[in-house]
């Protein structure tokens, strides 16, 4: 049975819970657990996506066979990692050495985040695992959450530029549900509660607006509630994007694609 692992930092939780949901040749989906897989898990159950979590320690390795089930194992990073970008490269490389013996493919739920994945392909090449990480159809890497939900680098900068000049924070479902996690992570505060410190450095780095961005996925029930809250405590003008998920649902299709393939010839 093919073995595809989803290696994801949580800010990809309904993109990847979406590809879960709307692939019918997924047989059997297995969650690592840990601290951070709680999240994904909820929405599982509420979506009736049935699912085993399981310790990393009792998953197989992978083993050879013609039949076309597929096993999705999911496993799921913090989103603290973003802080120390040489701590995330080094945490989402030891997640692919530890998966690969264990998968006939992995395809990354990460952009170029600090631009320390940007070769995570090459340096992976000689595995006998195909690993992938989120890319546009011209073959360059995403930036990051928001250019992939956008529709790549192109569509990212085309948003930038319609808004002027004026800063502009983007939140997706999960960006705004957690946006006190991350201001903290991101080092703009220590304390997230501390909403003065917190608008005074958005205030300095000239932020405006908030773009609420709509990715078509309900997963998350207080979206709007949360946006609007982001942006009354820092007085934020709210406008409105249209966000796409064919980038990956694209990424997603050739990973298994290629997956099923070598399978099917070895």
């Amino acid at each position: 049975m093919p073995v595809i692992t989803i290696i994801g930092c949580r800010m990809f939780e309904d993109e990847i819970m979406h590809i879960l949901e709307n692939d019918p040749e997924i047989e059997k989906v297995l969650v690592v657990k840990n601290e951070d897989c709680a999240g994904i898990t909820r929405k599982m159950s509420e979506a009736g996506v049935a699912y085993t979590v399981i310790p990393f320690e009792e998953i197989p390795e992978k083993s050879a066979g013609k039949n076309k089930g597929l096993t999705l194992i999911v496993y799921m990073l913090e989103l603290a990692l973003h802080a120390i970008p040489e701590n995330l490269k080094k945490t989402v490389y030891s997640k692919v050495e530890l998966m690969a013996p264990r998968s006939d493919g992995v395809l990354l739920f990460y952009g170029l985040c600090g631009n320390v994945l940007g070769e995570i392909e090459e340096d992976f090449k000689a595995l006998d695992c195909k690993v992938c990480i989120l890319k546009e159809e011209n073959g360059e890497i995403v930036d990051d959450c928001i250019g992939a939900v956008l529709g790549g680098r192109k569509q990212y900068l085309e948003a930038l530029k319609s808004f002027r000049g004026v800063g502009t924070f983007f939140l997706t479902p999960m960006w705004a549900v957690n946006w006190r996690e991350m201001v903290r992570t991101a080092g703009l505060s220590q304390n997230p509660d501390d909403i003065t410190m917190s608008k005074f450095i958005f205030d300095y780095a000239g932020y405006k607006r908030v773009a609420r961005i709509n990715t078509g996925l309900a997963y998350e029930k207080n979206f709007d509630a949360c946006v609007k809250e982001f942006s009354t405590l820092f007085e934020f003008e709210i406008t409105d994007l249209e966000g796409t998920l064919q980038l990956v649902e694209n990424c997603y299709a050739k990973t298994k694609a290629s997956v099923l393939d070598a399978c099917t010839h070895t």
